[in-house]
């Protein structure tokens, strides 16, 4: 018999024979806890963790939580995953600059989660409609929420997609076809078929179809294995990491600025010492992170006379991460033996950092916290892709939380980019978010087909082979120095030349689906309203 109130609060109840108890949602407290719990194994999906087969699992337990419920309590569920992952995986925000942008932040970041619990529980009724249509409509929720969440505000934050989990999974080579947003589609389809088995009826005769339904689920993960990744096809370049270290972490590390460009001038004279004795090949190019010369040395001559110093004695281009003054912006320098800056190779960051590089609001932001006022000015962005030419090879630079980008990334290869450098400055973070941030940069070398490397003040740094594999990985908060021949790119993937479309399609869909959801609740209830009072 069919619970009209159930119907009217969460949507057409299934038939007797199929999901669930007499298909109503499940009972409130297991939701709750599916919900939280969700939360905590996504977090256990990314690194420092790297259980990057839970984050499939969360995906079907949120689904689970939100299924058949009204769209606020849908949101309610899907906010309170979110929390649970977002809070304690952006911790590091909170370890200089206090708890309440750690929290304002995680609070933003899980309202997207709750948008996208309020999603699952409208399309409720289409999937139980039609119960194939679950594992893709789940897929397809959470690109949209993912591209809704890179996107806003103030140019969005994409920590925490999906896709940037799976750095060790097979699904990682879905990202030489369509990029993050369909290992995201991978990742979340897989979790759809894990609630839709579980959501089925169990009884003798049905379980050949729910265990075929449950084996879906690793078969779309092993189908990952299938997809060919870029191979080099290039000359080998000989690329050093200078990894010079900081005093002190921190949000004083600018302080400590001449300390820190005498750490990457020292680390690569001994570096060249080396080269003397003939113990490493001389490098084709030194690559100096973010920030390791945070003293103008187009301002200041002394920086300067350090920055020749060090690319004389290793008579080799130096990547210098800088920043310039009259505007202040955050570069990628080109520093060449004997002549100096090459001015016509210079990268301006794109997306400088909203509240750390530049201060939106800032009365409003002020009231939140004083440390806004340490940014004296707001950073200007670049307008041209991160594409630098040094000799034998074509760099694609990008800064920091750049990786993070889907076209940020993108337009560094299609604009002729052969190797992915990401310079980046982690001194006022931690070891979790470092390694957090190599994720993305190895999902981005499998979706370009092409080496990268991550040069990082503190660490981690290393090099990324276009599979996705790393090496000469250092340690935080060490000074080291790592030294490779990497082989340049070949053609360009997929992912490369169709862009955002794997994204545009899939949202495009969602959005569908969302629609058609709309639909079957309206017809469903006029069907009950009808029935109630002809009863």
């Amino acid at each position: 018999m069919v619970d009209t109130a159930d119907a009217r609060l969460d949507g057409p109840p299934a038939p007797a024979t199929g999901a669930g108890a007499a298909g109503r949602p499940l009972p409130w407290w297991v939701a709750v806890v599916c919900a939280a719990v969700a939360g905590a194994v996504l977090l256990l999906a990314f690194p420092p963790y790297g259980w990057w087969w839970a984050a499939p699992v969360a995906v079907a337990l949120l689904a689970a939580a939100t299924h058949r419920r009204r769209l606020w309590a849908g949101a309610g569920l899907g906010a309170l995953t979110g929390l649970v992952l977002f809070v304690p995986m952006l911790g590091w925000t909170n370890l200089y600059t206090g708890l309440l942008p750690w929290l304002l932040l995680s609070a933003l970041q899980a309202a997207y989660l709750g948008l996208l619990g309020a999603a699952g529980a409208l399309v409720s009724p289409l999937v139980d409609r039609w119960r194939w249509l679950w594992p893709p409509v789940t897929g397809l929720l959470w690109v949209a929420q993912e591209a809704l969440r890179a996107r806003t505000p103030f140019g969005g934050f994409p920590w925490g997609r999906l896709a940037f989990s799976q750095d060790d999974s097979p699904l990682l080579r879905l990202a030489a076809v369509g990029g993050a947003p369909l290992v995201t589609f991978g990742v979340a389809l897989a979790g759809g078929f894990l609630v839709a088995a579980a959501w089925r009826d169990w009884r003798a005769g049905r379980v050949p179809v729910g265990v075929g339904v449950a084996v879906a689920a690793p078969a779309v993960v092993a189908a990952g294995l299938l997809v060919p990744v870029g191979a080099p096809a290039g000359r080998p370049v000989t690329v050093a990491i200078v990894q010079g270290n900081v005093p002190r972490l921190g949000l004083d590390f600018n302080a400590q600025r001449r300390a820190v460009l005498d750490n990457h001038v020292a680390a690569t004279v001994k570096l060249a010492d080396r080269v003397a004795a003939g113990q490493v090949d001389r490098p084709d190019l030194v690559v100096w992170p973010e920030n390791s010369s945070d003293i103008d040395p187009l301002t200041y001559p002394d920086a300067a006379a350090l920055i020749s110093r060090a690319a004389d004695t290793i008579g080799a281009p130096i990547l210098v991460g800088a920043v310039l003054l009259g505007p202040v912006r955050n570069v990628g320098l080109l520093w060449r033996p004997h002549t100096g800056p090459d001015l016509a190779q210079l990268y301006v960051k794109r997306h400088p950092v909203p509240f750390a590089e530049y201060i939106p609001l800032r009365p409003v932001a002020r009231m939140v916290s004083k440390e806004v006022d340490r940014v004296r000015e707001d950073f200007t962005p670049g307008d041209r892709p991160g594409v630098i030419r040094v000799g034998p090879v074509t760099v694609g630079d990008v800064i920091c939380f750049e990786v993070a980008y889907d076209e940020v990334v993108r337009d560094t290869v299609t604009g002729g980019a052969d190797l992915l450098v990401v310079q980046t400055n982690n001194a006022s973070f931690d070891e979790a978010e470092a390694r957090q941030q190599l994720a993305m940069v190895r999902l981005r070398a499998v979706e370009h087909g092409r080496a990268a490397l991550m040069s990082s003040t503190v660490g981690v740094s290393g090099f990324v082979a276009p599979d996705g594999r790393v090496s000469d990985r250092t340690g935080f908060n060490t000074g080291e120095v790592v030294i490779r021949s990497v082989d340049l790119a070949g053609t360009r993937t997929v992912a490369t030349r169709v862009g955002l479309w794997p994204e545009v399609a899939l949202v495009g869909l969602g959005v569908l689906a969302l629609a058609g959801a709309v639909v079957v609740r309206r017809r469903t209830r006029d069907r009950v309203d009808g029935r109630r009072q002809t009863g």
